[in-house]
Parts: structure tokens; C-alpha cells; sequence
């Protein structure tokens, strides 16, 4: 599933994620046999790495989502797409969620099968009337949910639920009875790797698994991970909590398409459309074009920019960035206010999609600064300044990951 993007820029993120977790994820996405590649450990890596991947390829055309879920262990590559978590501590929590949950199957074998044209509340009867380890583990869409159990339990239940009206039960290739019960002693693991990651407020609505809310205090995720494990994912609830927010288009990135498909049967009018190939950046810049909103993310992103008096300091390559002392970004919220505010006036006005537009008048706190002044570095690679003028803020986040040609702060100037 990588090999299209061998040669690609954000071909990056698989070195940098493979430093970070000690593993050849490489391996995983080009050359690992399907019996290696499904193992639980194995394939919970490949994934998250291939979405965060397609995701850097997103940023470096200038586009970033508007808000994030994730279907099981997507809910991790989320965390990280939001700047809830940093991209090493997401690589090393995947790393630990993979092992703890491959121990788990291996201690309490399980499988999981896909019921078809049966409704969620005769599908919960279904498994409380096989009498045995068997439990709804995905509401995916209406007319589809995952039964998740030991063997018997879920053949069991698939057959009550050929009874009660299901079409199908199709049985899905994984390594476990994952989002059961079942999954329980994965959970002490997880906590373990939890209780020493770092979490920020999201600084995008971030919608949980386990209730399908926006959950906006980093300080609720620990939680909510750690109740996932065992708790069923409740998909189609989530993307109608998202499709209430009415979002352009929903967009999923990595590996499959299977979530594009759910979400045409959710979201209604909504653009759902997959990205997974070098090939669907393109074709989603294409889609989107006719909204001046994303017009206005889709600036060139070779140098600093103009328009008018205002300027913006790109990353000259990528990796993390850390800014110089006593420089700070703006918290979260206020970040992506004054980004998205800059946005719609820069498009109301019609300048070609050049980033970013003229800052509101509530950026007073702004620091002086002289041409050649240090901002920062990436991955040990100084970021200088060009002009003289105002340091407006920072626009990425202290150990952020910043792709090549991103603009990581804005300044006011004088104008020519």
C-alpha cells in the first residue's frame, strides 16, 4: 500500500515514524506478506503511518481539515492531525495500543463479522440472545454493524441475526474481538503508555469514539482511549455529529476507501472523497476549487508571501519545529480563529489565494524584530526572518511537525 509514494516528499513521515518506533515500517508497506502484515502489532503501525503520511501530503498543497475523527485506530492519526498529540508520542502510543492488543487476541481469541440490513437495537438483541462473549463492536452506518466475540459467540448471534432480518453477516479478517470485552487486559497496557504522553486541547473539533461528541480539554482523552479499548465505536453517530457542523466535504486519508462509502450513506449532500495515492491530492484540489475558502489554503508555498503588509516565515524543510526562547505560538483556539479569520477576508477580497490576509486589529501583542533574526529551527535547520516589523505570532505549536514550505509565523511590515 505504499508503493506509490515511494519517491514522494512526505515519504518523510515513514523514515521519521520508523526512527521514533524503532521499526521498519517501510517493510510493512512494501514488501511485508499479508500474514505479517495482518498481525495486530503490524498492521495498527502500517496504517497510522500511511494516514498521517497522506495527511503531510494534504499540508504540503496547503490543505488542513477543519475538524477530525478517527474509526478505531484511526481516532489515534485524529489526536495527531489536531495537535492533541505530538506526532512521536502518537507513533510510540500506536506502538504500545498494537502490542497490548495483539496480547490481548492471543490470550482471549476473538473475531468480528459484519452484519448487514439489520438495525442497531435488533443487532444488541442479537448478541444478548446468543448468551455467550458476544458484543456489537462498530455502529457503522445504518443497516451495518460489527458483532465482535469468541467464535461461537459471534456465529451464535450472526445466525439470531439472519432471524431478525439481517441480509448478510460477512466475517472480517482481524485478529481479534476488538472494542469488546474481550480486549480488557490490553487496557493496563495501554494506561501505562497513556499516562506518560502529553495532551494538548485539540485545536480543531475532535470527535470521540465512545460517544460521538466534540471533546475540546486534552485532559479528556486519556479517558476516553483508555475506554475505547473495550467500548464499541460509534461511527455513524460521529459523522452526524460532523455533519451538523455542515462541513464542505468529508475526506479520508489512508489505506481504503471503506469510510468514504460509509459516510455516503450517512452525510447525505456532503463531498465524501478518499485520498490514498499521490494521484488524489490533485484530484481533490480539483474538487475543491469552486470553494474560495479552500482557495485561499491553496497558495504557492516556496518563499515568503506578500500581500499588502503582511508576511509570512516558511519552514525551509521538513520536521519538528521548535521555536527560539521567549517566542510562543497563540494558544490552540485563538491560533486557528485568527488563521481561519485571516482566510475568509484574504478570499473576500479576491487576492489569488496568497497567505495569509491582513491581520485583524486584536493582534496588539506583537513583538519587534529585525531582518536575520533567529525564529526557530526545524529538525536543526535555522528559521530566519527576511524583514524587519512586527512578529504578529507563531502559527505552529512548540514540537510541532511542519511539512517544507509551511509557513510557520506571520509578521506585519511596512509597506513598500
Amino acid at each position: 500500500m505504499g508503493k506509490d509514494w515511494i519517491g514522494h516528499p512526505s515519504w518523510e513521515v515513514v523514515t521519521d515514524a520508523s526512527d521514533a518506533s524503532g521499526r521498519d515500517i517501510g517493510h510493512l508497506l512494501l514488501d511485508a506478506p499479508q500474514g505479517e502484515l495482518t498481525q495486530t502489532r503490524n498492521a495498527q503501525l502500517a496504517t497510522f503511518t500511511m494516514s498521517l503520511m497522506v495527511l503531510d501530503a494534504l499540508e504540503r498543497v496547503g490543505l488542513e481539515p477543519g475538524g477530525c475523527a478517527g474509526h478505531s485506530l484511526g481516532e489515534y492519526t485524529a489526536l495527531v492531525a489536531s495537535g492533541a498529540v505530538g506526532f512521536e508520542d502518537g507513533v510510540r502510543l500506536v506502538v504500545e495500543r498494537g502490542e497490548a492488543m495483539q496480547i490481548a487476541s492471543e490470550d482471549n481469541p476473538g473475531t468480528m463479522a459484519a452484519a448487514l440490513g439489520i438495525s442497531d437495537d435488533d443487532a444488541q438483541s442479537a448478541c444478548l440472545r446468543a448468551e455467550t462473549d458476544v458484543w456489537v463492536a462498530n455502529f457503522n452506518a445504518p443497516g451495518q454493524v460489527v458483532l465482535a466475540g469468541t467464535v461461537e459467540g459471534v456465529e451464535r448471534a450472526g445466525h439470531i441475526a439472519k432471524s431478525l432480518g439481517a441480509k448478510k453477516i460477512l466475517s472480517i479478517p482481524v485478529g481479534g474481538a476488538f472494542h469488546t470485552p474481550l480486549m480488557a487486559p490490553a487496557r493496563e497496557h495501554l494506561r501505562k503508555a497513556i499516562s506518560s504522553t502529553k495532551f494538548s486541547d485539540p485545536e480543531i473539533p475532535l470527535v470521540a469514539n465512545v460517544d460521538a461528541k466534540q471533546h475540546d480539554s486534552g485532559t479528556e482523552w486519556p479517558s476516553l482511549l483508555s475506554a475505547a479499548l473495550c467500548s464499541p465505536v460509534r461511527w455513524h453517530q460521529t459523522l452526524a455529529t460532523f455533519n451538523a457542523m455542515e462541513p464542505k466535504a468529508f475526506i479520508e486519508v489512508g489505506p481504503g476507501g471503506v469510510l468514504v462509502g460509509l459516510a455516503r450513506r450517512i452525510v447525505g449532500d456532503a463531498k465524501a472523497l478518499v485520498v490514498s495515492k499521490p494521484e488524489d491530492v490533485d484530484f481533490l484540489l480539483g474538487v475543491l476549487s469552486d470553494n474560495k475558502q479552500i482557495q485561499a489554503y491553496v497558495g504557492s508555498h516556496s518563499g515568503e508571501h506578500t500581500h499588502m503588509s503582511e508576511r509570512v516565515i516558511v519552514s525551509p524543510i521538513g520536521g519538528i519545529f521548535e521555536p527560539v526562547e521567549g517566542l510562543a505560538a497563540p494558544e490552540p483556539a485563538a491560533r486557528h480563529t485568527r488563521a481561519s479569520n485571516a482566510l475568509q477576508q484574504q478570499s473576500d477580497e479576491g487576492n489569488n489565494g496568497a497567505f495569509p490576509a491582513k491581520a485583524s486589529n486584536e493582534d496588539s501583542n506583537s513583538i519587534s524584530i529585525n531582518t536575520g533574526d533567529l525564529l526557530g529551527n526545524v529538525s536543526g535547520v535555522e528559521v530566519r526572518t527576511q524583514f524587519s516589523g512586527s512578529l504578529m505570532g507563531l502559527l505552529v505549536l512548540s514540537g510541532e511537525r511542519v511539512a517544507a514550505g509551511q509557513p510557520v509565523a506571520w509578521l506585519r511590515v511596512e509597506p513598500d
